[in-house]
């Protein structure tokens, strides 16, 4: 059956047309239910012992995800028309909604009401697209109902009371979500639901248990009509407001319109905006640019915690191309920086929050509903109140809560409980905790996505020796050399003497594409991950781990495919030619970074393998120096290697990473295989390859960096990356350990690499500024980076061995994959930092130590040190909370340096002092790492 509908439409130009929209209907789409003796039992989702079915409208699928998906709510419609409504409106609850429909252990089932010839509504004159689709809403509620006769009700779960009045007079079942989740007789439930904003003023003030005074505590938001207006105006400015990670009190707002960033200093300032919410910002007057409070000083009392003391981390820098510094600023009143006021919320980041509650008395009466404040383990998250049925079972456990609305008559955002993680303290919570912070993918595989996979056990097939497209390359000598005890191991290398002197030198990667295709569940799953995660005890892998242990990882001794860039080389490593190609590979060791090292260093060994390594190693001194003559930065960073407890899985001991040789060779020939793969896939895909930028820093980032290399009579040229990595080479002092020192400060001033679509940016901006490299790119980790996955179809395409997929005809989704990859990073990396700081706390919980720290930023009371022995960074005070002035220490700023008012006791940048570190938990079930002075 074909509905047609026709308009007429003008152009620009005045010219007229008719536009005709034909909309086909079917009698034959499947109502989904087991019991229905008409529709086809063999596509249906829904139970067979199902007395009721819902059907939702679409506020209450926007608002109620979280009880929708308890596993007590099941045998649900989802009609299409609320679908596409929810897609178009919020496509976090849209993607949730939809694995709920896609779980085979659930049963949802999505209905075309839309399509079908019965339950399709055509637009009646006069009326809003809102009260067309309830309408829809309602006459499909009813066609099942009559479908389905009385062998079972069909309910129509919604809050609105008219959709709902009018449900009831046409003669169908209609209840709120409330009233529904009553019945079903389990009082928890009721802690899922979302509590209409309305109802928000209403409820008891939880931080004092009585009844509201009412009293304005935040500003009223503007409305957008006028936060747009005043945008064109330049009277505000818009951005994305980051908190401190240290201090809840203190955030920023990148702003391109001022070219700055906007300091936005109390809660009252930041007027109920959360961490990453897009704001619109009014400047404050100037004369109040600069007489705040010291900004390492907590404005708020109300939450007593040490957030004075503002520590520097490169995590809180917004990584923008804005002029800007790090996130922890020096309070200088010099620097006259733009202050200023949240108005507006122009887009909403709220999402489920991990923490705990704030302990509290027992309400009498049991199952009785209870006030109780949430406190997130974020810092940067405000407590939130909640209301609970449950609160006996809830207070010694990490628990999730969503946020539903902020009133500007209450002092805390409102919102509710979702599920239990587990027992506060115990590791596998906390690393849980960790997980859901970051919003790191770590559900099972479905098994759509196993059912991707070749069958165990899997060698090389006689199809894949006989491809043409494919080199059998198993008479090379390939080796891999990774860290102990790797499994996922996605890169070899060869290195083979020519009968001209030269080299041959290969770098063979996983040819993981062979495996993973477009489109499928599988490669739909691991570009939802993005990459693997790496945490202490445990690595969250992006492919299933068939592919990463076995199928695809390059083991010793087994025929392996993969995906080869193979240079002939000089002596003196200068490239004569490069070729790639698909490849079959066995290798011939699996070495870790030790042993690989050991061979070298062993002047007795000198079998051809330990000859290939000393060759490799010869070739990749030459390639790094040329390298940073060009300009590339050698820097450093704290990582933190942990020995675990095979059993336990607990830390038994803590330690710098150390870098060998051996790491620096792989790791040239990594970059090396990436450049040359940048350059082919972008000369033959100028407008869709997938490269990695590095932008240049600015003058302004740099500045804290400059600021404490002055102070110790150092001078760094940061005009260019070459003349910055001279100066770092120049950087010595008395202290061995001062060039490192310096090497990790300037590394928390660069800004964040990114992934990038080439058609996206012009030429100049490809550049990598850490690599001083025009092009670069991932290729050589396809196991956990899916980016590498991209690039290896891209590179295939361009060899013509396989087409290259219609996704990369389609610029925007290339550039949302880019944002993804880009989100999913980052945030794997922040998963592994607050992993080792996990298991720090569990290290020292026991352990209470004495070490020496280098002082590496001074503030108002105090300074954040370094500890070398341990890759420890924290604040150190040197005045109590009750000197919120400083009491009798002064800040010299220019030497970077903090003083005793009488001039008996200083200390200054980059000084070593003695600490004594234990684990305290000044606030309940908030543990952190103490650093006091000895």
């Amino acid at each position: 059956m074909l509905h047609s509908k026709s308009f007429v439409k003008k152009s620009r130009a005045g010219r007229v047309t008719k536009v005709v929209r034909e909309h086909y209907l079917r009698d034959d789409i499947y109502c989904g239910a087991s019991i229905c003796k008409v529709c086809d039992s063999s596509v249906a989702r829904l139970s067979a012992s199902a007395s009721t079915i819902l059907v939702l409208d679409t506020n209450v699928v926007l608002n109620q995800i979280d009880l929708l998906e308890n596993p007590a709510i099941d045998d649900v419609v989802v009609l299409s028309v609320v679908l596409d409504e929810v897609k178009n409106k919020n496509m976090a609850v849209y993607n949730r909604l939809r694995a709920l429909c896609s779980n085979s252990l659930r049963k949802f089932f999505v209905f075309s009401n839309e399509h079908h010839k019965d339950t399709y509504v055509k637009e009646m004159s006069g009326e809003s697209k809102n009260d067309r689709n309830d309408r829809a809403i309602r006459v499909a509620s009813q066609w099942y109902q009559s479908h389905l006769g009385d062998e079972v009700r069909v309910l129509l779960i919604t809050n609105d009371r008219e959709n709902r009045r009018k449900a009831v007079e046409e003669g169908i079942f209609a209840e709120t979500v409330e009233s529904y989740v009553k019945s079903l007789g389990q009082p928890d439930l009721l802690d899922l639901l979302v509590q209409p904003a309305s109802e928000d003023v209403d409820m008891a003030e939880v931080e004092d248990l009585r009844p509201s005074k009412r009293k304005v505590i935040y500003n009223e938001h503007k409305p957008m009509s006028e936060i747009t207006s005043g945008l064109h105006r330049g009277i505000y400015h818009q951005g994305k407001l980051r908190v401190n990670r240290y201090n809840p009190f203190e955030a920023y707002v990148g702003s391109e319109s001022i070219g700055d960033e906007i300091v936005i200093y109390g809660r009252t300032n930041m007027n109920r905006a959360f961490d990453s919410d897009i704001v619109a910002v009014e400047l404050l007057p100037q004369d109040q640019w600069h007489e705040e409070k010291s900004l390492s000083i907590a404005e708020d009392e109300e939450d007593e915690e040490d957030v004075h003391l503002v520590p520097s981390s490169a995590d809180d820098a917004p990584r923008t191309t804005l002029p800007q510094q790090d996130s922890s600023r020096e309070t200088n009143p010099v620097s006259y920086r733009p202050f200023g006021r949240v108005v507006g919320i122009i887009k909403r980041n709220w999402h489920s929050y991990c923490g705990s509650l704030e302990p509290m008395p027992m309400p009498a009466g049991s199952g009785s509903v209870a006030n109780a404040l949430f406190v997130s383990k974020d810092r940067r998250i405000p407590k939130i109140r909640i209301q609970t049925r449950q609160l006996e079972n809830l207070l010694d456990k990490r628990i999730i809560v969503a946020v539903d609305s902020w009133d500007f008559l209450s002092r805390y955002p409102s919102g509710h409980y979702v599920r239990t993680i587990g027992e506060i303290g115990d590791r596998d919570t906390e690393s849980e905790v960790v997980l859901i912070e970051n919003d790191i993918i770590s559900r099972p595989f479905s098994a759509q996505v196993l059912a991707c996979l070749p069958p165990l056990p899997w060698s090389v097939s006689p199809i894949d020796l006989s491809n043409p497209n494919r080199m059998d390359l198993c008479h090379l000598r390939v080796f891999s050399v990774d860290p102990p005890g790797c499994k996922d191991i996605d890169d070899a290398l060869h290195c083979s003497t020519l009968p001209n002197g030269n080299f041959e030198v290969g770098v063979h990667i996983a040819d993981v594409t062979n495996f993973v295709f477009p489109g499928t569940p599988l490669d739909d799953e691991a570009a939802q991950r993005g990459t693997s995660t790496y945490l202490v005890e445990r690595r969250i892998d992006m492919l299933p781990k068939p592919l990463t242990e076995d199928i695809c990882s390059l083991r010793a001794d087994v025929e392996r495919l993969a995906f080869s860039v193979i240079w002939e080389m000089t002596p003196e490593a200068e490239v004569i030619s490069t070729r790639f190609t698909k490849s079959i590979i066995k290798s011939s060791a699996a070495m870790s970074y030790v042993e690989a090292q050991a061979r070298m260093d062993d002047s007795r060994l000198m079998d051809p393998l330990t000859t290939d390594l000393r060759n490799m190693n010869t070739l990749a001194k030459i390639m790094r120096l040329r390298r940073i003559d060009r300009g590339a930065l050698t820097l450093a960073s704290a990582e933190v290697k942990f020995q675990i407890d095979t059993e336990t899985h607990d830390p038994l001991d803590i330690g710098m990473y150390q870098i060998r040789e051996a790491n620096q060779m792989v790791e040239e020939f990594m970059l090396a295989a990436n450049v040359s793969v940048a350059k082919q896939i972008l000369d033959h895909f100028p407008l869709c390859s997938l490269l990695r930028r590095h932008p240049t820093p600015t003058r302004e980032m740099l500045e804290p960096l400059l600021r404490t290399a002055a102070a110790v009579g150092l001078h760094l040229d940061v005009s260019s990356s070459k003349a910055l990595a001279d100066s770092l080479d120049h950087a010595l002092g008395d202290d061995p350990y001062f060039n490192k020192l310096i090497r990790i400060l300037a590394t928390r001033c660069m800004t964040q690499a990114v992934y990038f679509c080439s058609g996206d940016l012009s030429r100049p901006e490809y550049h990598h500024y850490g690599l001083a490299a025009p092009l670069y790119t991932h290729f050589t980790s396809p196991i956990r980076r899916y980016a590498d996955v991209i690039v290896h179809r891209l590179l295939a395409a361009s060899l013509n061995i396989d087409k290259l997929p219609s996704i990369f005809q389609d610029r925007p989704q290339l550039t949302s994959i880019s944002d993804n990859l880009n989100y999913r990073h980052r945030n794997a990396q922040m998963a592994g930092r607050a992993s080792v700081e996990l298991h720090t706390l569990i290290y020292f919980r026991k352990r209470p130590t004495d070490a020496e720290a280098r002082i590496v930023k001074i503030r108002s009371n105090g300074f954040i040190v370094f500890v070398p022995k341990y890759g420890i960074e924290g604040p150190v005070y040197l005045t109590s909370r009750a000197e919120k002035g400083g009491g009798e220490w002064y800040v010299d700023e220019p030497q970077q340096k903090i003083k005793k008012m009488d001039g008996s006791l200083s200390y200054s940048v980059l000084q070593a002092v003695k600490i004594h570190m234990e684990v305290v938990e000044p606030q309940p079930n908030r543990p952190k790492l103490q650093l006091t002075l000895i």
